[in-house]
């Protein structure tokens, strides 16, 4: 790996596009050209990550945000090119970047595909989406999907490492726009100039507030990566017209760094793989065996480990979660908001407030991606009395381990102090989440083979489940007309009916 170190330049330095960023990023993700120079463990987990994402895109095909970008999507057919679309007729095909709308939306509204932290937050598979789209529509194979999947992946991990947003309250977003253009860059074969000019496109118009994950939370956090993925295809065509970017992006005094970050004085170190040295960040990131905020895996984990030991749970005084400061300020007590033990907030404000989830957890021994969120189930009265004695609090041990360098030491999970009555306390903690490379049961083919069968049961047929398991595992072998069956086959009148009820737009 080479460190590439990034800071704030004035505009008389003149900075050369090859010293910039963008441009690195540019030259790593278009360095590989074919298939066959990919890493074959980093093959297999991105097809891991196809069936993961539609497992969930599949599950979530009558959520009220995916019927929404989906009716929009297919407001806009397409005779010729376009993509496929989750829940519609099979035959029918929209414009790419409609397409990356609304199965981007689709994968990420259970909050429950794959994840990546570091010194931010992300979730790669969300390059997936629009990388699918535009490969129909240009003609591409799977053996290009693959090569654009596995260099987004790279970039986005290499940034996520290197560049803290959240900090400064800047949505993850911004690094996944520039994963997806390079990605696409990839997958395509675009020279680096093209791919560096759709990277500063992409970061200048999907900067964004995390007030999206902030108080009430609303929908729009399914939409945000769709709308960043959408953004990114918008930026390689123009790219690819000629047309140009706010430069240096990320380096400029009036720039990313110097005023959406660290500030003038702001400087980074980004690791990117050397000419010819194996892309294999994939290997790094990991998925979600419960619907729910990463950090708060591990913490269902071990309720389920707690539960049997507490006994009654009319007898809790208190619990306390030590955590590492991520969890404490964004999911836990320390983010102040009211909201997150509200019994009338919505899905996704719960699944951002590990009290209300530690509590369920605690109560049912189990989690369910519906379940576990229905408006009954966050109002019963013996929940919300639990919800409301939880609390979590920064421990500076746990907050190292989250920053560990080392990725097989670092931890994502707490210790539960559970105070009883009588004054007894019943204590547990779990660093990594059962299902992550380093827990209890990590996720391999069978683990994604399984969520995706538990995840369609009953919407999926027996044999169109097996129909689509066999094509993602043939994915290298796929040409474009055989990428449609990345779709699984699902009973689309009764999509239609739920479509059918929502309100009109403008489309």
């Amino acid at each position: 790996m080479i460190d590439h170190r990034v800071r704030v330049h004035p505009s008389a330095d003149r900075l050369p596009r090859e010293e910039q960023l963008a441009w690195k990023l540019a030259a790593v993700a278009t360095g590989t050209r074919a298939a066959a120079e990919l890493d074959p463990e980093a093959v297999a987990m991105a097809v891991n990550r196809v069936i993961d994402n539609a497992s969930v895109a599949v599950a979530s095909r009558c959520r009220r945000p995916v019927a929404v970008a989906r009716a929009q999507a297919l407001a806009h057919p397409v005779r010729s090119g376009g993509g496929s679309v989750f829940g519609a007729q099979p035959g029918l095909r929209v414009p790419p970047e409609w397409a990356a709308w609304a199965n981007g939306t689709a994968v990420r509204e259970l909050d429950f595909h794959d994840t990546y932290l570091a010194a931010d937050y992300s979730h790669p598979g969300d390059n997936i989406p629009p990388l699918l789209a535009v490969a129909q529509h240009t003609g591409r194979s799977g053996a290009d999907l693959l090569c654009g999947i596995v260099a987004a992946y790279e970039i986005h991990v290499a940034l996520v490492k290197g560049i803290c947003l959240h900090a400064h309250r800047i949505d993850h977003v911004a690094h996944l726009s520039a994963a997806t253009a390079c990605g696409l860059g990839a997958m395509l074969r675009l020279p680096a100039e093209t791919v560096y000019q759709a990277v500063g496109q992409a970061v200048h118009t999907t900067t964004a507030t995390r007030q999206s994950r902030k108080g009430e939370i609303s929908s729009w956090k399914a939409f945000a990566p769709a709308f960043a993925g959408k953004a990114a295809i918008e930026a390689v065509d123009r790219a690819m017209r000629g047309e140009g970017a706010p430069s240096p992006i990320y380096e400029g005094e009036d720039g990313f760094l110097a005023w959406m970050l660290d500030g003038p004085q702001a400087s980074y170190t980004v690791s990117l793989p050397a000419p010819g040295e194996a892309r294999r960040a994939i290997l790094d990131t990991y998925t979600k065996e419960h619907s729910a905020e990463y950090q708060a895996q591990a913490i269902i984990d071990l309720a389920r480990r707690l539960r049997e030991k507490t006994g009654s749970l009319d007898r809790v005084r208190s619990v306390v979660l030590h955590t590492s400061h991520h969890t404490h300020h964004v999911i836990g007590s320390g983010a102040n908001d009211p909201q997150k033990y509200d019994p009338l907030a919505s899905r996704e404000t719960l699944d951002h407030s590990v009290p209300y989830i530690f509590a369920v957890a605690l109560e049912d021994g189990t989690w369910h991606h519906e379940r576990s969120y229905a408006p009954d189930r966050a109002r019963r009265p013996g929940t919300v009395e639990l919800w409301r004695k939880i609390s979590t609090v920064e421990d500076p041990e746990w907050t190292r381990r989250y920053h560990d360098p080392d990725p097989g030491r670092r931890a994502f999970g707490g210790r539960a102090v559970i105070t009883l009555d009588d004054g007894t306390v019943i204590e547990g903690e779990l660093a990594v989440a059962d299902a992550h490379p380093a827990g209890a049961r990590p996720f391999d083919r069978d683990g994604y083979t399984a969520k995706f069968r538990t995840l369609t049961e009953g919407i999926v047929a027996p044999a169109a489940q097996d129909a689509f398991l066999e094509a993602a595992d043939r994915l290298a072998e796929l040409d474009t007309t055989a990428l449609a069956d990345l779709f699984p086959a699902v009973d689309t009148a009764a999509v239609a009916s739920y479509d059918a009820r929502l309100p009109k737009g403008l489309f």
